[in-house]
């Protein structure tokens, strides 16, 4: 399956008082490498697998496959993941057709608030809510598997 998304900095909270849903997440990356990643997510009471390919050079899409499996499996492979977990708040976000995951992160990525978009086709338009900052689409820094490498707080801000 090819995934097609757009990031974006979120420049205020109002996000939130919009949202239908929450979700804590704690994920981490047996496998962080640019060409190929392999996440381990805990999503409050469910858990995936994950496997990402490389971005395409406009860096809007990319091939995923993803596969739910046990939470109690998760945790212990959460073990095994490389340095650097990631721990944020999901809100969803509607907007038209389309929903808007926003990330409001915690830890070492703390400050941090990065919302996405996924798309049915990279030529799809859509709406803008006032609290859309700058997009990040394509910037490897805020690739989650990234954020766990290199955190938010060690940027020169």
């Amino acid at each position: 399956m090819i995934e097609i998304e757009r990031k974006f900095l979120v420049t205020s909270e109002q996000f939130k008082t919009e949202a239908f849903k929450s979700s804590e997440i704690k994920q981490g990356y047996l496998n962080s490498h640019p060409e190929r990643t392999t996440r381990i997510r805990v999503l409050d009471k469910e858990a995936f697998i994950t496997i990402k390919g490389k971005s395409s050079d406009s860096g809007l899409s990319r091939f995923e496959w993803e596969k739910e499996i046990a939470v109690d499996e998760a945790v212990e492979l959460l073990k095994l993941c490389e340095p650097g977990a990631i721990e944020k708040v999901r809100y969803l976000v509607k907007s038209d057709e389309f929903t808007f995951e926003i990330d409001e992160f915690f830890g070492e990525n703390e400050g941090l608030v990065m919302a996405e978009i996924e798309l049915l086709s990279e030529e799809d338009t859509f709406e803008k809510p006032s609290w859309l900052g700058e997009e990040v689409t394509g910037d490897h820094r805020y690739y989650n598997s990234q954020l766990s490498k290199n955190p938010f707080k060690n940027w020169n801000k």
